[in-house]
């Protein structure tokens, strides 16, 4: 296979970015690992299949530990502030061990479920402010689906509420920037604002995650350095909303595109923690790993993938594998639609799947039940997605009731 042409993602499917699952099943056909150049024209190896891509989250030789390679310049400029990048998501163990580990002892399954009264009024507040509106239609992602889970990972950590609106602005050009200058410009604008941040924090701590991360201390002494507290901080207020925006838009895309299963779940919410696990399978917000790197030439189901190359583990494709789940591309709110990766698998497991499930739980089912008539006000066709293969979800998701 190493032989073989590039294969252009977005030739073997013009509608790549929109539906990206016929591609992928097409090239999981002919096996797990293939040298692909994305829509952006970057070349990278992609691997797809349920199987192939959970021993790839869990292969040692795939690494995240981009800064202190040499080959650091495919990922950022070399020149470029590393700050916001400083975070366990980059790295492997033991650094990825030890960083984690020092999160984990703040952000606890306890201070999660604790937050259900808090992202229950978020909730009501702005589905009030939908129903508020006269013409009784709203673009659902500016409306809601973004508001809520921002609010609550910038309430978690302390973020005031004034700084909401540009942080929101600099998450988006990290994940699906419209330029590499404003990417560029998020990456180095970021850090500046979270140091004041947390300059502030260690002068007057509060009960914020951000100030608990700040204090906190192992058995051993060991603490989360300034320039590791920042990177952290970029890690979670990204990651801790950006998934579950999609999480919320894609499923209810998913709900409105199916009217069968809409009112199966309208009929029984009892089925709702189901639910969101296959609107997590079926049409996940993760779309691909973060890059991974060859640390050396990597054989997989035949393929040589040569060291230094970035590697893409095609969650999205997993999730839609029929030897994992049966009839994958039929939206079965009653599915056992456990064991899917779009969280992720391993060392990099998402920290943050709690909340977003508890987050997409409350959502859900508070919009299904305050808003008996949602119907979509927009084509499918229509609407316009998230570049880059990292998130899948839609700038705008326009509905009426």
């Amino acid at each position: 296979m190493a032989g073989r042409p590039v294969i252009e993602l977005a030739q073997l499917s013009p509608d790549f970015v929109r539906d990206p699952y016929p591609a992928y099943a097409r090239l999981r056909a002919e096996g797990p690992v293939h040298h692909v150049r994305d829509p952006a024209g970057r070349e990278l190896w992609l691997v797809v299949g349920h199987e192939a891509c959970r021993a790839a989250f869990t292969d040692p030789r795939l690494s995240r530990d981009w800064l202190n390679s040499p080959h650091v310049g495919q990922l950022i400029d070399n020149g470029a502030d590393r700050t916001a990048l400083s975070h366990m998501l980059m790295s492997d163990p033991p650094d990825h061990t030890r960083l984690r580990r020092l999160v984990a002892r703040e952000f606890t399954p306890r201070r999660i479920e604790a937050l259900a009264p808090r992202v229950q009024q978020i909730t009501d507040g702005l589905l009030d402010a939908m129903l508020a509106k006269q013409e009784r239609r709203a673009d659902l992602i500016d409306s809601f689906a973004f508001p809520l889970p921002m609010t609550v990972i910038c309430e978690l950590l302390g973020v005031p509420e004034l700084d909401r609106e540009t942080f929101r602005g600099w998450s988006n050009e990290m994940v699906a920037p419209t330029s590499p200058q404003a990417k560029a410009r998020a990456y180095e604008e970021v850090p500046v604002y979270l140091s004041g941040l947390i300059e502030a924090k260690r002068a007057n701590p509060g009960a914020d995650l951000l100030s608990g991360l700040i204090h906190t201390v192992d058995e051993g002494g060991d603490r989360l350095s300034p320039v590791e507290l920042v990177g952290m901080s970029v890690l979670l207020l990204v990651a801790g909303h950006e998934t579950t925006v999609n999480l919320i838009g894609n499923g209810v895309r998913a709900l409105l595109a199916h009217p069968d299963q809409l009112a199966e779940l309208r009929a029984d919410f009892g089925l709702l923690d189901g639910a969101v696990e296959e609107m997590l399978r079926y049409d996940g917000p993760v779309e691909t790993c973060t890059e991974r790197l060859a640390a050396e030439d990597v054989e997989i189901g035949g393929a040589t993938i040569p060291e230094g190359s970035p590697v893409l583990i095609a969650m999205a494709d997993a999730d839609r594998d029929p030897v994992r789940f049966a009839e994958p591309d039929r939206f079965d709110i009653r599915r056992d639609a456990r064991g899917h990766i779009a969280f992720g698998h391993g060392l990099h497991h998402c920290l943050g799947a709690p909340l977003a499930r508890l987050e997409g739980r409350i959502a859900v089912r508070s919009l299904l039940e305050r808003f008996p008539g949602l119907t979509p006000d927009a084509e499918e066709a229509g609407l316009s997605w998230l570049p880059g293969m990292l998130i899948r979800g839609v700038r705008e998701l326009p509905v009426r009731w």
